[in-house]
């Protein structure tokens, strides 16, 4: 593979490569070209933040929260991380990464050595590409962003280096220490020293190699017109075309009057900032300094002939050394006389501007100090569920935001809980994704049976089962309505008639079932999915999950089944399939009805806490990339298997970097429910529950089940009747299980064992406590939340 570096360093000009690059990415993929989604989606902002000295703190870093050295070291791993993967996972020859800031805002050799201490593992094969214009246009477009992002520094800075030994060195002089509470950046106050391309080929050099750095130019008719992929064809070393781009507009280059108006206004604002504990957020200060503009010419580069001839003999002779430099390209144009700073007009004065608007810096100030104080307070109470100790105080249920039900039967943890998830990012509620819950479509129509190659078993979901006989037929007969082509199920100790419809299932050739009686070690589900691995069935699968019978895999595109998925996901091997909790929609008694007919109330799609509403079943691809199966996802990644593996989400989104070694739930970045989702009745109806409290788990025996787990599991706020599509080929394939005597007998006698335990359930007096307790619990999604929480924090 061979990597090339596009650093810039003209912002315009590489602002409007990217976006060439962006919009070709799946045609320049198509010709074994990657140009890299995770550093940033057009330009690679976070390769550079990545790798910026851990005291260089830049607008970006600021902005983004990377000011931390611990912030900015986790940044890098994951950068390095993700961009290894991606590269391998595609298997391009070319990978091209384009970041203006990595030309004009990093100045030391430790920092471009991190630049390739990230490249250098994917490949030796590293070019360097700048592609710049004549110094004093850059200059004059420089100096215009800098005024505009917060400069206070009059263009003469510049003109004074016209005669300095090294440009470079004396321009970096100028940068001021980095001061983010005064809104004083480095790069913005500073002369670019990058203007001295001689040095900046030298430096980039002797960090990569003599000879990798190529600088271009590119003529603006080709730059702003359908013809710029020809030429990054061919500053790139692309093999072949991939098309035209759409022209477009040069940006219109402001005043200079603005411009001194604007570092006029910069100077007065960091003076207050310096003298005063005023706040100013940087996007009110560039609307305030955009409030002041007013029409007029733009500086003309014309006016820096001193910087031209500065650099006069440097450019001669980078021509010489470069040919895709063009000479006439880097021509500023005539001289037009001493640069002078143009006249803000109508007596201008930028104090009275900031005294004007000082009492929106003020509220704005406050507003952002009560944010943060919110935001703070959310993070240090929710997130880190570090409230141990801490006194709450008895509130009635109106001030509170209380159910009466729950204002009775929560205990005060969970009440402060409830109180701090008001308006904080972990609030829970149903405003992501594309699909409306409400709305049934038409049916799905019915799937056909495939024929399988010889020696082949397709698709095939392993599972584990403990004494549950009601509901078996029900899930055998949906996942083949949908797709899969066996089965391979391990019970153990079954009471209920489970191991003889499994067998009887066996016996008709719809499944492989095999008891699991003799496990050992601390859980039997392990110990039947360790056994699975040297089975047939499974080695000769092409797609394998795991999943239990309370587990129902929701295809909610195309025509329900998982082709219909996977045609839209080709290149994932794993599919993280997040749960959607349904809880018992108010169904207290055990019947004979379908499950994904009954119970259609579920937790809502946003619900980051507690940890168990996003975690996920894995279906994935056989090809021997992980050595383990465990209950949530195939483990123990093979050495060298990276580049074969690709995780996608239910919205069929790639979540490689975040998935690809471990983890078991979907976080906030990778959740997705709008093409396929787990829907997981983990409760059934109110009685199923007191007989699986009876028999405790299957992952872990020695686990017993109560009012806790119905709290967190009983979500009934968000109605989602999606797989209810299903329902008529789910029914054709159901009765023509059941047609046969002997599976139909066995599955009355589970039933009947289940309704007679559940009647000695009620008989008892402990259960019937439980059971009266979880279903007087009414708690809306918010209070269900809060009092998970507080159940995670005694426990």
């Amino acid at each position: 593979m061979r990597i090339v570096l596009h650093i810039g360093p003209e912002p315009v000009i590489a602002e409007r490569i990217q976006s060439v690059f962006n919009d070709k990415r799946e045609q320049l993929l198509g010709k074994g070209v990657l140009y890299a989604r995770g550093p940033g989606a057009k330009n690679h902002t976070r390769l550079f933040m990545a790798v910026s000295d851990p005291d260089a703190v830049d607008t970006l870093r600021f902005n983004r929260g990377f000011i931390l050295p611990e912030k900015q070291r986790a940044l890098f791993a994951d950068v390095a991380e993700s961009l290894a993967i991606e590269a391998r996972r595609e298997g391009v020859e070319t990978l091209i990464l384009s970041c203006h800031q990595l030309g004009t805002s990093l100045r030391n050799m430790s920092e471009l050595a991190r630049v390739k201490s990230v490249l250098a593992p994917i490949s030796q094969r590293i070019d360097i590409v700048g592609i710049v214009d004549a110094p004093a246009r850059m200059l004059a477009r420089r100096y215009a962003q800098q005024v505009i992002d917060g400069r206070a520094v009059p263009l003469s800075q510049e003109i004074d280096l016209a005669d300095a030994p090294s440009w470079w060195d004396a321009a970096l002089a100028t940068w001021p220490a980095s001061r983010p509470e005064a809104g004083v950046f480095p790069e913005l106050q500073g002369a670019p020293h990058w203007l001295d391309l001689r040095r900046l080929v030298t430096e980039w050099d002797a960090a990569f190699g003599a000879g990798t750095v190529k600088l271009h130019t590119v003529p603006p008719e080709v730059l702003w017109g359908n013809e710029l992929p020809e030429a990054l064809r061919e500053i790139f070393g692309i093999a072949s075309s991939f098309g035209k781009a759409e022209p477009a507009r040069p940006p219109t280059e402001p005043p200079a009057a603005w411009l001194t108006r604007a570092r006029l206004f910069n100077d007065a604002v960091i003076r207050m900032l310096e003298r005063s504990d005023t706040i100013l957020s940087r996007p009110l200060w560039r609307k305030l300094v955009g409030e002041i503009m007013l029409d007029g010419p733009p500086l003309d580069p014309g006016e820096l002939s001193a910087v031209s001839a500065r650099f006069a003999e440097d450019l001669a002779e980078l021509v010489r050394a470069h040919p895709g430099l063009d000479a006439q390209t880097l021509d500023a144009g005539p001289a037009a006389g001493p640069w002078q700073e143009a006249d803000p007009k109508y007596g201008f004065r930028a104090t009275q501007y900031l005294m004007a608007f000082r009492w929106r810096i003020k509220r704005a100030a406050k507003d952002e100090q009560d944010k943060k104080a919110q935001e703070l307070a959310a993070l240090a109470a929710v997130a880190s569920e570090d409230l141990r100790g801490v006194e709450t105080q008895d509130v009635t249920p109106e001030e509170s935001g209380l159910t009466p039900i729950a204002a009775r039967l929560m205990p005060p943890l969970a009440k402060q809980k409830f109180a701090q998830l008001q308006n904080s990012i972990y609030a829970p509620h149903n405003r992501i994704g594309a699909i409306n819950e409400e709305e049934l479509a038409a049916p799905f129509t019915e799937l056909e049976r495939r024929p399988l190659p010889e020696n082949r078993s397709g698709n095939v979901i392993v599972g584990c089962m403990k004494n549950e006989a009601p509901y078996i037929l029900e899930w055998v007969a949906y996942h083949r309505a949908i797709g899969f082509d066996d089965f391979l199920i391990y019970t153990n100790d079954c009471e209920d008639g489970t191991d003889e419809i499994l067998g009887r299932l066996q016996a008709m050739g719809v499944l492989q079932h095999r008891r699991n009686n003799d496990w050992k070690g601390n859980s039997p589900q392990q110990f039947a999915l360790n056994r699975a691995l040297k089975e047939p069935v499974i080695q000769n699968a092409d797609w394998i999950a795991h999943i239990d019978v309370d587990e129902f895999i929701n295809v909610r595109c195309g025509n329900g089944t998982i082709f219909d998925f996977l045609d839209r996901v080709p290149d994932a091997t794993n599919i993280a399939m997040t749960w959607r909790l349904f809880g018992h929609s108010g169904v207290t008694t055990l019947e004979d009805r379908f499950v994904t007919e009954q119970f259609d109330l579920c937790a809502p799609k946003y619900c980051p806490k507690p940890h168990t509403v996003w975690g996920y079943k894995t279906m994935f691809r056989n090809i021997g990339a992980y050595a383990k199966i465990s209950c949530h996802r195939p483990n123990k990644l093979a050495s060298g298997a990276e580049e074969r593996v690709r995780w996608v989400n239910g919205s069929g989104a790639d979540m490689t970097a975040e998935a690809i070694k471990n983890g078991w739930r979907s976080s906030k970045k990778s959740i997705g429910y709008d093409l396929l989702q787990l829907n997981h009745y983990a409760l059934r109806s109110a009685e199923s529950f007191l007989v699986k409290r009876q028999r405790g788990r299957a992952l872990h025996v020695d686990r017993s089940i109560g009012l806790n787990y119905w709290i967190r599991m009983d979500w009934s706020d968000v109605r989602d009747i999606t797989i209810q599509r299903n329902l008529p080929r789910l029914r054709a394939e159901y009765y023509q299980l059941l047609a046969d005597p002997v599976l139909q007998e066995w599955h009355q006698k589970g039933l009947a064992w289940h309704r007679a335990k559940a009647d000695e359930l009620h008989a008892t007096p402990e259960f019937e406590e439980l059971y009266q307790k979880a279903v007087e619990l009414k708690l809306s999604e918010t209070e269900r939340v809060a009092y998970a929480l507080a159940l995670d924090m005694e426990t």
